[in-house]
């Protein structure tokens, strides 16, 4: 299992030019912030991910696809409607 520093890395390597902070709750689940370093604009904030489910490299592929996807779809939101942003 990787810890956080190389699961941040990873994330950090997947979506650059954004940073990443990942923290850990008080039940051992996980909040990822995917965010632009200079600005501090936020782009993505999931919580409640099971530290436990990240055990294998697929395992970490399969959340920077849907972490990707989530990325995606909020950035089809926002150019539809300047009000959700």
């Amino acid at each position: 299992m990787m810890n956080l520093a190389q699961l941040r890395a990873r994330l950090e390597q997947s979506f650059s030019p954004l940073a990443c902070e990942c923290s850990v709750d008080g039940d051992h689940s996980l909040t990822v912030k995917l965010y632009h370093p200079g600005s501090g604009q936020v782009d993505l904030v999931i919580s409640g991910l099971k530290l436990n489910a990240l055990r294998t490299a697929e395992a970490v592929e399969a959340l920077i696809e849907e972490l990707r996807y989530e990325l995606e779809s909020n950035s089809l939101r926002s150019s539809r409607d300047p009000d959700l942003v």
